[in-house]
């Protein structure tokens, strides 16, 4: 009977340490400002105006930048067009000095670099005379070479050869070199006058104006 009783009075104290052992867990609360995170600024009244400022602020410059840069190209063009040309054009026409720098039976190629020109002291027609012949290969433009040794024209581009009267005679070349303007000035000088051409083909090497006769 005693040991019944023991049993009773130990059955509460045991229930109650199984009612206690099945309890659920409290649940975990979040961490409050956990380290490392930073929550984000908020907007206030005095930020929101500079932002709205800078959103439509932005494309305004942009847009307004790439009218300048158009503008100023503008007037770059409008300034070269009013103004003048700086390059300086060498004149047609010009004074080479007189017969005597160009002895008989010579080509001279002293102003082939600048204007263009050879200056031939030969025979034409029977008797000595002065002309000026271009420098232009008349096959393809190129620009022929005196050769002091072979007595002639030599085209570098495609072999056209020219004598020292300027008649063609080999290569592609179609029709004789071309003769630019000559005459006496009363300086005594010789004059070149690049704004006429004489072509023989056209029998225009007969004109007065396109050599000087030597006495």
């Amino acid at each position: 009977m005693l040991k019944a009783v023991k049993q009773a009075e130990a059955t509460p104290a045991a229930a109650g340490a199984v009612a206690t052992a099945a309890a659920p867990a409290k649940p975990k609360l979040p961490a409050k400002g956990a380290p490392g995170k930073k929550d984000a600024a908020p907007v206030t009244r005095r930020s929101f105006p500079a932002a709205m400022l800078a959103a439509i602020a932005v494309p305004y410059y942009l847009a307004w930048t790439v009218l300048a840069a158009i503008g100023g190209v503008w007037s770059l063009a409008i300034a070269r067009f009013m103004m003048p040309n700086t390059v300086l054009e060498l004149p047609s026409r010009f004074k080479i000095g007189p017969p005597s720098d160009y002895p008989y039976g010579k080509v001279s190629e002293k102003f082939k670099p600048s204007r263009g020109v050879y200056i031939v002291n030969t025979e034409f027609d029977g008797a000595p005379a002065i002309y000026a012949l271009s420098s232009v290969c008349t096959h393809l433009g190129c620009t022929p070479s005196w050769l002091e040794a072979e007595q002639k024209f030599k085209c570098p581009c495609h072999g056209s050869g020219f004598y020292i009267t300027g008649v063609n005679f080999e290569g592609p070349a179609p029709r004789p070199l071309e003769r630019v303007g000559l005459s006496l000035s009363p300086d005594g000088q010789l004059e070149v006058d690049k704004s006429v051409k004489f072509q023989d083909e056209l029998g225009q090497w007969q004109d007065p104006k396109s050599f000087v006769r030597i006495a």
